[in-house]
């Protein structure tokens, strides 16, 4: 029903929120104790109060309210604003009271109230109310009718049985399927009562009456499910079934039914099914894991159509067992691809107790392909199995002892890290350099006790030939903590030039600012300039990105400023105070402007700073006044953003933004996102800007994107 009034849809989830469950169970009759909350509720009510309020009230009244509530509800069921309201709380209150002012409501109602007072019958399950529902189900009114058949159905009683029976033949089509609706649900509440051969009757009266597809479909599933057993030919009949919508209603069903025979009958069905039905149907079987036919499963995925092989081995992954282990090995070793990657991958996931005992059992006499894929299966299923990984490493076909790496990598614990790392520092085997040394960054990353194992990689390092010194260091970067972060520090300052390269890099990208005093320290003692910039430019990056304290942020700025000694250094210091705005940002900025080779930078710059800041602390007018950046009175006149003819008055938005500097910052990162968008797409376009400052005209063009920092005019 629509309405005018937008306070509804508030008040229905404020309402909502307040009941709760309220609505969720027919009301039984019994005790009727009146709530202290009541009386306050009927009284709103009673009183002028907005309708807003009364619909809250009548919510209340679904948990609060009695037999006493009654007498001010019922008029309510008149009122297309508060009749749905006041159903909600008759269809909850206790007693016979609330029923029989709903019953007797339906003599002077029509049309969509009279539709809500059957459903709220319906919804109290009232036995009383039959003969009113058989009566308004025979309303010329298809949706009166159809309302009085649900509610019957809810009301589930011999006599709504028997009212819906003769009505399922009898009424007119639109009507048909409601009737049938309310079958269904008296099938449900007598098999949920036990009475499994009536609901058995009634589902088998929808399923051969002319009624919508759904509602057959419907009572088609509770047919097979209250037949327990003796439902399963019903429920192969669905498989059977050229309508793909019974074949899903089987696939679901199946799912829902216990016992193990329907295990056999899917088993069954999978062996004459078309391919696709069939890859559908092992998903099904997969599902009911307690009583899987995993032999059957097992079959398909080791012959037949590639469809279906595939979608078995996919659930093997799932219900498979130690029985699934050798054949899943040789599809993961055969010639078909797809089929090997599907193998491999359940392989990795396969359950079941046994499962790793047997794969090392297998490992000692594999041969052929078989082998570096039992090895495989140790690193991805993480298999406590290092002594026979230690001998692969002795193999001579480079395949097995990469394998053996890769699973090293994936199963050693600290205790055994030395092997590993001897392999990557002086492999035994040239061309196994490169895989031992990621196999030993995958294990040292997840190593519990990472102080330890940066000291045994740093030890390493100590010996180690140069070609293993950078892996090493990498490797000690992902590790991070106090050890690594200080022998990367010794490393950059070392005699040799490839650990100086590579730690001060290392360094420079190390993510957490507990590197600043370490990269503090290598910008002013690096052995090389060039090693000792790109130390300064890793510390004002943490500057740059990480949270801490503004006056943390500053100190560092001022650190990286006082040993900079290029104006292309010490710009990057404003840049990171440009970006952070703070009252002490501002006078690092000002303190700057005493540099002449970056007077123009430090000016913008402290503008920038002001203009973000705004009326931030007491000193600002002041410390503008001593650098000589007084504030003005800045007005926009025009604004235009685009290129030559195309042109988009942006004034509002750029007067919106200025203040009293010569400096327009804007919202975003780039003119389109803050002046409403692209003008001139695929062109460089242009800020057009007429001002006055002080009274004084000017204007200004500006490259997209630039600065926006306003001449003074003269």
């Amino acid at each position: 029903m629509k309405t005018s009034q937008p306070w509804l849809p508030l008040i229905v989830v404020l309402a909502t929120i307040l009941v709760g469950a309220a609505r969720s169970a027919p009301a039984i009759a019994g005790a009727d104790e009146p709530s202290p909350a009541e009386q306050p509720l009927l009284a709103i009510l009673r009183s002028d109060a907005p309708a807003a309020t009364k619909a809250v009230t009548c919510k209340k009244l679904a948990i609060h309210g009695s037999s006493a509530a009654v007498a001010d509800l019922a008029p309510l069921l008149q009122d297309p604003q508060l009749a749905s309201w006041a159903r909600i709380a008759l269809e909850a209150i206790p007693g016979p009271d609330a029923a029989n002012a709903l019953r007797e409501a339906t003599a002077s109602l029509q049309g969509k109230l009279l539709i809500g007072v059957l459903n709220s019958l319906g919804v109290r399950r009232d036995a009383q109310a039959v003969e009113l529902l058989t009566t308004h189900l025979a309303s010329r009114d298809d949706d009166v009718a159809a309302a009085a058949a649900v509610a019957l159905g809810q009301v589930g009683s011999g006599a709504a049985i028997a009212s819906l029976k003769a009505a399922l033949d009898t009424a007119n089509q639109p009507v048909r399927s409601a009737v049938a609706e309310g079958l269904v649900v008296c099938a449900e509440q007598l098999a949920g009562g036990g009475d499994l051969s009536q609901a058995v009757a009634l589902y088998d009266q929808v399923r051969q009456a002319e009624v919508p597809q759904q509602r057959i479909i419907e009572a088609t599933r509770g047919a097979i499910l209250a037949r327990r057993q003796a439902g399963i030919p019903l429920l192969v009949e669905q498989f059977r079934s050229p309508d793909k919508r019974f074949f899903q209603l089987g696939l679901m069903v199946a799912r829902e039914f216990s016992g193990s025979e329907i295990d056999a009958a899917l088993a069954a069905e999978l062996r004459r099914a078309a391919p696709a039905r069939a890859a559908l149907l092992v998903r099904a079987m997969a599902d009911r894991k307690e009583t899987v036919d995993v032999a059957a499963i097992l079959d398909a995925a080791s012959d037949g159509p590639k469809q279906v092989r595939l979608a078995a081995i996919d659930a093997l992954g799932t219900v498979g067992d130690v029985s699934c282990l050798a054949p899943l090995l040789d599809i993961a070793t055969g010639a078909d691809a797809e089929l090997a990657k599907a193998a491999k991958t359940t392989l990795f996931d396969l359950p079941g107790e046994g499962v790793d005992a047997r794969i090392v059992a297998l490992l000692p006499t594999a041969e052929g392909m078989g082998y570096p894929l039992l090895i495989e299966l140790v690193g991805a299923r993480r298999i406590n199995a290092v002594g026979i990984l230690r001998e692969a490493l002795q193999n001579q076909s480079p395949e097995v002892r990469h394998a053996a790496l890769k699973a090293l990598g994936e199963t050693v614990m600290l205790a055994d890290l030395d092997e590993l790392i001897a392999e990557a520092v002086s492999p035994r085997h040239p061309a196994d350099a490169a895989t031992a040394r990621l196999a030993l960054r995958a294990a040292a990353v997840r190593m519990p006790d990472r102080e330890a194992c940066a000291t045994q990689l740093a030890t390493a390092l100590a010996t180690a030939p140069s070609t293993a010194t950078t892996p090493l260091l990498e490797t000690l970067a992902e590790v991070g903590g106090t050890k690594s972060l200080q022998t990367l520090g010794a490393a950059a300052k070392s005699d040799d030039d490839q650990q100086q390269d590579a730690a001060s890099r290392l360094l420079g990208k190390w993510n957490g600012v507990e590197a600043a005093p370490v990269l503090l320290d290598l910008a002013q003692h690096a052995p090389s300039r060039k090693y000792q910039i790109r130390a300064l430019r890793g510390y004002l990056g943490l500057a740059r990105k990480f949270a801490m304290p503004e006056q943390q942020r500053v100190d560092m700025c001022r650190q990286a400023y006082m040993i900079a000694t290029q104006p292309a250094e010490q710009q990057l210091v404003l840049d990171v105070l440009t970006l952070h705005p703070s009252p002490a940002a501002l006078r690092l900025a000002i303190h700057i402007l005493e540099n002449d080779d970056l007077k123009a930078s430090a000016t913008q710059a402290a503008l920038v700073i002001a203009q973000k800041i705004g009326s931030q602390g007491t000193e600002l007018r002041k410390l503008l006044d001593g650098a000589g950046l007084a504030r003005v009175k800045l007005e926009i006149v025009k604004a235009e953003y685009g290129n030559g003819s195309t042109q988009r008055d942006v004034t509002a938005t750029v007067r919106k933004h200025a203040g009293s500097l010569p400096v327009i910052t804007l919202p975003e990162a780039t003119y389109n996102a803050s002046l409403g968008g692209d003008p001139a797409p695929g062109i460089v376009k242009r800020l057009k800007i007429q001002y006055r400052i002080d009274g004084k005209a000017g204007e200004a063009t500006f490259a997209e994107n630039a600065l926006i920092l306003l001449p003074i005019p003269k």
